[in-house]
C-alpha cells in the first residue's frame, strides 16, 4: 500500500488536476484508492461535485462541535474510487493546533488506520509549505511533484525539496521524491528547452510521464468528472492512464535499472517524435527603435512568457523561429507593450475586441 502527496507551492502547475486525474486512472486499473483533499480551497471536492459539509476539519479538531472519525466522511466517487473532502474550515487547523506537541503527525495517525482498506491513498496538498502540506508529507511515502516547464516551477520544486529533506532530518522520516511534467507544450521550442534543464537538474527523479495540455483536462474539471470518464480517448486520458501504469510498475518492483531506462528511453521518443512532427516557423517585424518585442498567440495561449521573446538584429529586425504542428495560428506582437497585428501579414481575422489578429497557416512542408 502506498501513501502518495501531490505538493507544489506554486499555484496553476496541474497539482488538483493530477489528484483526481491520477486517481481515476488508478481506479480504473482496478486498484483501490482514496483521494485525500487537504486544500482549503477545496478543488478537488469541488472538482468531483462532492458535498464539503464534513471535511478534516471535523475529524482533526479538538473544538468543532461535531466531531467525526475518517470513515465517517469519505464519500464514494465510484468504482474503487473514495474521497476525502475538503472545506475552508480545513485552513483553520494550522492555528488552532500551533502549540499542540507533535501536530506534524496528526495526518500520519489517520491514514495509518486505512491502510488495510485501499491499495492508494493520494493526497492533494494545499499550494503552500505549511502545517497542513508538511503533516501530509509526513504521512507519505511518495511525493509527486507537479511542474509546468518554466523556471519558476523549478524553484517551487527546489522549495519542496527543502521541506521534504527538512522532514528526513527533523522528524525522522524519509519520502520518495519525484517530478512530473505537466501542462507540456509539444508546439513550443521553449517547452522543450525547460525540460532539457529539467532533466539536467532533476535526473532520475523524474517521471518518465509528461502531461501535455489538453483542453479536455479543463472541460472535465468543468463537468466535475475525472478526465478518463469525460473522453477517454482524448490525449489527457491517455496521459494519465499511462502515469498510473508507470506507478503501478514501480509499485510492483519492476523500477530497477531496467525499468529506469525503459522510462527515460519513453520519454526520449516522446521528444523525438513530436520533435520531427513539428515545422519551424520564422516570425519577423520591423522596429528599429523598439526595446523589446514579444510574439504572442493562439499557439502559447497569448502569454508572454520567455519562449516568446524575439531578438533584435542588425538591421532593427527582430526575429523568432518557433516549431509549430501543422495547422492555422492567431497572432500579435508586443512592442514596448503595445499589442499590434503583423504589418506584413494582409490575412488577418477581428478579435472581438476593436481589433485584428494576424493570421498564419502552417502546413506539413512549412
Amino acid at each position: 500500500m502506498k501513501i502518495i502527496s501531490i505538493a507544489n507551492q506554486k499555484g496553476g502547475c496541474g497539482k488538483t488536476t493530477t489528484a483526481i486525474n491520477l486517481v481515476s486512472a488508478l481506479a480504473g486499473n482496478g486498484r483501490r484508492t482514496l483521494l485525500i483533499d487537504m486544500d482549503p480551497q477545496s478543488h478537488a471536492t469541488l472538482g468531483l461535485n462532492r458535498d464539503d459539509q464534513n471535511s478534516l476539519y471535523n475529524v482533526i479538531s479538538r473544538i468543532t462541535p461535531r466531531k467525526l472519525g475518517i470513515r465517517d466522511i469519505i464519500q464514494r466517487v465510484e468504482k474503487n474510487f473514495d474521497i476525502v473532502p475538503s472545506n475552508v474550515l480545513v485552513g483553520t487547523l494550522e492555528q488552532e493546533l500551533a502549540d499542540e506537541i507533535g501536530r506534524e503527525m496528526k495526518m500520519a495517525e489517520i491514514v495509518d488506520s486505512l491502510r488495510p482498506d485501499y491499495d492508494y491513498i493520494v493526497i492533494d496538498c494545499p499550494p503552500s509549505l505549511g502545517f497542513l502540506t508538511v503533516n501530509a508529507i509526513r504521512a507519505s511515502d511518495e511525493v509527486i511533484i507537479p511542474v509546468e516547464t518554466s523556471r519558476f516551477s523549478m524553484q517551487g520544486v527546489e522549495h519542496i525539496m527543502d521541506i521534504i529533506n527538512l522532514i528526513r532530518d527533523r522528524l525522522n522520516h524519509h519520502v520518495i521524491s519525484r517530478v512530473l511534467i505537466t501542462m507540456f507544450d509539444s508546439r513550443l521550442r521553449h517547452s522543450f528547452s525547460m525540460l532539457a534543464k529539467m532533466k539536467s537538474e532533476f535526473g532520475e527523479k523524474i517521471l518518465g510521464t509528461i502531461i501535455h495540455v489538453n483542453v479536455k483536462l479543463k472541460e472535465s474539471a468543468a463537468e466535475g468528472s475525472p478526465v478518463i470518464n469525460y473522453d477517454k480517448y482524448c490525449r489527457g486520458a491517455k496521459d494519465y492512464f499511462s502515469l498510473a501504469k508507470e506507478l503501478i510498475a514501480i509499485e510492483e518492483g519492476r523500477s530497477g535499472a531496467a525499468e529506469t531506462a525503459e522510462f527515460s528511453q519513453k520519454m526520449k521518443d516522446v521528444i523525438k517524435k513530436e520533435s520531427e512532427s513539428l515545422v519551424y516557423t520564422t516570425f519577423s517585424l520591423l522596429a528599429p527603435a523598439a526595446q523589446s518585442v514579444y510574439l504572442a498567440g493562439s499557439f502559447n495561449d497569448w502569454s508572454l512568457n520567455d519562449g516568446g521573446r524575439m531578438s533584435k538584429s542588425d538591421d532593427g529586425r527582430w526575429m523568432i523561429r518557433l516549431p509549430l504542428s501543422s495547422g492555422q495560428y492567431q497572432y500579435q506582437f508586443v512592442v514596448d507593450g503595445r499589442w499590434q497585428p503583423d504589418p506584413e501579414n494582409a490575412s488577418n481575422v477581428s478579435n472581438g475586441f476593436g481589433d485584428m489578429n494576424s493570421v498564419i497557416k502552417v502546413g506539413a512542408n512549412g
